[in-house]
């Protein structure tokens, strides 16, 4: 079965055509937003043969969708609704499924959501202390994000160290534009960096992670900065980007280091001690840890925060390879063989993770 997966990010469009296991279109448009539009997806299907469904990465399935399921209008009306719950993601992933269904009307389409993967955290982890009739009359949790990219990672890495994901203890760090942790024990999810929205835990390239809700309530008595205003700034100004005064590109805030801006250079030290702590917080839910991965963007690319993490798990007798470390482009171990905890990076391939669950989808029809 001949699979198109479309992954339409907050700043990158990812197109894949899967023949089967075999890989046929490989399409990755960086620094990409929907105003640029969607003629990448014609030209990947020029030339090749029939495309019998399509699987779309869509950040939000609220709280109607727990698992991958067949796009219809009202599917697509429900995720319209989410908006709101993931303003740099809905739109994005809305988009693309609108210009796929009008491109290839026939084939059935699969919308899988990055929040089914951690419907496995615990009511203590996913519950926000707040009065339970807002938890109960909103839907208040915490959702989590990035799945299919934790769920794909988990599973490979286990396979790089000969072991079962089921049997290991695992923290897996998705970094990129986005970012997000999860700490996965049996092959499943228990706890998660992100929360109601991907705008929760880690620093991010424009998005804040975790702020004092009183600050922010703060912000809108005491300095007349309006909700849309909040809103705005938290997602698109905030993180790297607001720190540093770049855009948020991970590699341009290193390179303002390089000229020795003490922005950039606070920027990347608030980026690793955040990373750092809730990486501490997984460790706690975990009881323990065997296994740590990274993946995404930043996590396969840049040697430094990986250097940076590890040294601040030496007391749990972690050890990298610096050697193994410093080399990019494939999945591979980065510890030497006496280390007490064994990091992986993993290519992160979120592409295979789709394709598997619109099989699944499409089977159970």
């Amino acid at each position: 079965m001949r699979i198109l997966v479309v992954n339409a990010g907050s700043s990158s469009l990812k197109l894949q055509i899967l023949d089967g296991d075999e890989l046929v279109v490989d399409v990755n448009l960086q620094r990409w937003t929907p105003t640029a539009g969607f003629e990448a997806i014609r030209d990947a299907l020029v030339g090749h043969d029939p495309i019998h469904a399509v699987g779309h990465r869509v950040v939000h399935g609220g709280s109607e969708y727990e698992q991958a399921t067949l796009i219809t209008d009202d599917v697509v009306a429900d995720l319209t609704a989410t908006i709101d719950l993931a303003l740099l993601h809905q739109p994005p992933a809305l988009a693309a499924i609108a210009a796929t269904r009008e491109l290839l009307p026939e084939a059935p389409q699969v919308a899988c959501f990055d929040t089914a993967f951690h419907r496995s955290v615990s009511a203590a982890a996913a519950t926000y202390a707040l009065p339970r009739e807002w938890n109960k009359r909103w839907g208040l949790r915490r959702y989590g994000f990035h799945g299919l990219s934790h769920a794909y990672a988990s599973t490979k890495a286990a396979q790089l160290v000969g072991a079962e994901a089921s049997s290991l203890k695992i923290i897996t760090a998705h970094l990129g534009a986005g970012a997000s942790l999860a700490a996965i024990k049996d092959g499943q999810s228990i706890d998660t960096t992100m929360g109601f929205t991907p705008l929760e835990g880690l620093v991010m390239a424009t998005r804040s992670g975790n702020v004092d809700p009183g600050l922010v309530l703060w912000l809108q008595r005491n300095a007349g900065l309006s909700l849309d205003d909040l809103a705005h700034s938290l997602a698109h100004n905030s993180g790297l980007a607001g720190l540093s005064g770049t855009g948020g590109d991970l590699r341009d805030v290193l390179a303002r280091v390089e000229a020795g801006d003490q922005d950039a250079q606070l920027a990347i030290d608030v980026y690793h001690h955040r990373l750092a702590s809730l990486t501490g917080s997984m460790v706690t839910s975990l009881r323990g840890l065997d296994l740590l991965v990274f993946t995404g963007g930043i996590g396969e690319n840049s040697a430094l925060v990986r250097a940076e993490l590890a040294r601040s798990l030496a007391f749990l007798g972690v050890e990298i390879d610096e050697e193994a470390n410093a080399t990019n482009g494939m999945d591979r171990v980065i510890t030497v063989p006496t280390s007490t905890v064994t990091i992986v990076v993993v290519q992160a391939r979120e592409d295979l993770q789709i394709a598997s669950e619109v099989t699944a989808v499409l089977d159970a029809r």
